[in-house]
């Protein structure tokens, strides 16, 4: 894996991770209601379920689930219920001064963490991202699992940093969304945006 190589992968891989997908969505919406720190531990769980997938990939095993049509199914089925399930509850979620203390503290970083990585794990988009995009950067004629773990190495090493720049962007929002109605209507356009991502994972076709 040569520097020109690196030069388009990380741009690429950055605009990739940048993208308002469910867990971002999440991440930005846990910084708001728990905290900078609480969100960024919590993004923790997504790194967790990407370095499998990366593995998966790595194994060649991603392709039996790509190639299943009842796997990929029932994968996808999962993946969108547990989208339109936190929906639901961020939907119905109250503003922070209206929820008690108690509540806000029994949400410790390792639930926040289960939350991301299940919500990872249940899309089968990202398996299919990386089957398809890190190949694109490796060189058969080289030793591919050493540039396997690189590239995915750099991949969960760039997805970080999108978490903390998601992450602080939810936490500097929490100032102006201290209003009880302006964050009601926030926590609403996020339900809203990952029920939307819910219906498309449903209405997407396997890829051939």
């Amino acid at each position: 894996m040569d520097f020109t190589t690196l030069l388009l992968f990380v741009p690429a891989c950055f605009a990739l991770n940048m993208a308002p997908g469910p867990n971002n969505l999440l991440a930005l919406n846990n910084a708001q209601r728990y905290g900078l720190a609480a969100a960024i531990m919590g993004g923790l769980g997504r790194l967790v379920a990407f370095m499998i997938m990366i593995a998966l990939v790595t194994s060649g095993l991603a392709v039996v689930l790509l190639t299943s049509q009842w796997l990929f199914f029932t994968v996808k089925i999962m993946g969108a219920g547990y989208l339109f399930w936190l929906a639901v509850k961020l939907w119905r979620a109250p503003s922070i001064q209206d929820e008690p203390l108690i509540h806000q503290a029994a949400r410790s970083s390792l639930q926040l963490s289960k939350q991301e990585c299940l919500l990872a794990l249940g899309n089968p988009k990202a398996i299919l991202i990386f089957t398809a995009f890190l190949p694109q950067f490796i060189d058969p004629t080289a030793a591919v699992m050493a540039q396997s773990i690189a590239l995915g190495a750099l991949f969960l090493l760039l997805e970080l940093t999108v978490i903390c720049l998601y992450a602080a962007l939810g936490a500097f929002s929490k100032n102006w969304l201290k209003q009880r109605h302006i964050q009601q209507y926030f926590n609403r356009l996020c339900a809203t945006f990952i029920a939307s991502l819910g219906i498309a994972m449903l209405m997407e076709e396997k890829a051939r």
